[in-house]
């Protein structure tokens, strides 16, 4: 199903301030490296960020996945369409009921 799948563009839209976060933090390094040092200064505090957000980025991604699966699961479905618990014998079998 289509619709269980996570596109970019709901991606985007979940990691918009992530994104944002990223592009202060990487202008951030290269503005405060040193003349004549901007690599030696920048490369790490650049790596980091993107590293934290390369992990924003997965987490956020497996939930919009999530929730979308769950959505179609049996059982995210209201109690009254599966059944009720109580239906068992008491030795829990199910009754003839069932059949």
């Amino acid at each position: 199903m289509e619709d269980k799948r996570v596109s970019a563009e709901e991606l985007k839209r979940a990691l918009a301030a992530d994104i944002d976060r990223l592009a202060d933090e990487v202008a951030q390094a290269m503005n405060e490296a040193q003349d004549g040092r901007i690599i030696a200064d920048s490369e790490e505090p650049v790596r980091d960020a993107s590293a934290v957000f390369r992990e924003r980025m997965f987490e956020k991604a497996l939930d919009l996945l999530q929730q979308k699966r769950e959505a179609f699961s049996p059982s995210a479905q209201r109690a009254s369409q599966q059944g009720q618990a109580g239906d068992h014998a008491s030795d829990d079998q199910r009754t003839n009921s069932d059949s």
